[in-house]
């Protein structure tokens, strides 16, 4: 499996310690200091993961974090010196799937890491669901979702958190249910990460958000996917 690795990161010593620490788990590591590079490097290549600081000389994290999302669903961990859940979920908005708080343990670092590529490697392929005479569907081998036959680009973890509600239609899963089925078992970030991801896949497979037909809220429990077989 490819288990290929793009850093983005401007501070050498960071950037060199990031992949002195991946090198020795067995990931092939890429490293590079400034965002115009990293999107030429990206381009040239097949990453499973995108380790992306937002402080970069050139252009923002947060301009290369949209420019990859744009074309590629590929995972992407934040690094960052902002801390706080305002900021946490303007990181999950832009499409991040994990964000990191600078200082940071670079075992901790590898420890995500790791649960990621173990997760990615344990995925067993399934048919395709389909919900509302086809209107959504969900391949969980392809890992696309297709609404009224249009494909949507939702980041891994959407992808993941969609696929997990979708297969236990009709039960209520809690958000420390989708935590634990969706995230690393030592994922350390907030309730309101769940709350936000769910947020950004109604915007793309619900016609209204508000009025949702695939997955709804249970106030004060946790979240229900509703769609029709």
């Amino acid at each position: 499996m490819n288990n290929s690795i793009l850093v983005i990161e401007d501070e050498k010593s960071v950037a060199d310690v990031i992949e002195a620490y991946l090198k020795k788990e067995g990931y092939k590591v890429y490293c590079t200091y400034k965002g115009i590079e990293a999107m030429e490097i990206f381009k040239s290549k097949e990453f499973k993961l995108v380790i992306l600081d937002l402080m970069l000389p050139d252009i923002s994290g947060e301009e290369v974090c949209k420019r990859i999302r744009s074309i590629s669903n590929v995972n992407i961990f934040m690094l960052t010196a902002k801390g706080t859940l305002t900021d946490r979920i303007e990181g999950l908005n832009m499409g991040a799937d994990e964000y990191l708080v600078k200082p940071f343990s670079p075992r901790e670092l590898t420890a995500r890491v790791n649960a990621l590529f173990r997760r990615l490697n344990s995925e067993v392929k399934y048919d395709k669901l389909v919900f509302n005479n086809g209107d959504l569907t969900i391949d969980k081998s392809a890992r696309e979702v297709k609404v009224e036959g249009e494909q949507v680009n939702l980041t891994p973890n959407e992808f993941d958190i969609l696929y997990t509600l979708a297969v236990n239609k009709g039960k209520v899963l809690t958000r420390e249910q989708l935590i634990e089925k969706v995230f690393s078992s030592d994922f350390d970030g907030f309730d309101r990460t769940v709350d936000a991801h769910i947020k950004n896949i109604r915007k793309k497979i619900e016609e209204d958000s508000k009025n949702p037909k695939y997955i709804t809220t249970i106030i004060k429990v946790g979240y229900k996917f509703i769609g029709e077989n």
